[in-house]
């Protein structure tokens, strides 16, 4: 499964792609995260569907720090994937 999401609110500045990372990690997820010029956060995830489905509902809350405001589904088909270059979970450059 893939689903590809932007994370709103206090985002950016509070160790939200760090903490995806690891949290993404600890799923076996493969994907990416970066900033926004928006203020937002993006993040791609492919995996198991259940893995893929706690992670979504993990960026509900995100790290401590944060104030997620909204999460927007961009994408849940695997179908014209974005770019996943490599296995793993990575820090993209801010988008």
């Amino acid at each position: 499964m893939l689903a590809q999401i932007r994370i709103h609110g206090r985002v950016q500045g509070v160790w939200f792609r760090a903490w995806t990372e690891a949290t993404a990690r600890t799923h076996k997820l493969d994907g990416w995260v970066r900033n926004c010029a928006d203020g937002s956060v993006e993040a791609l995830f492919q995996g198991d569907a259940e893995a893929v489905d706690a992670m979504r509902a993990a960026c509900h809350q995100g790290p401590p720090l944060a104030a997620v405001s909204q999460v927007e589904v961009l994408r849940t088909s695997d179908a014209d994937k974005p770019h996943i270059t490599a296995s793993g979970f990575h820090i993209l450059a801010d988008g």
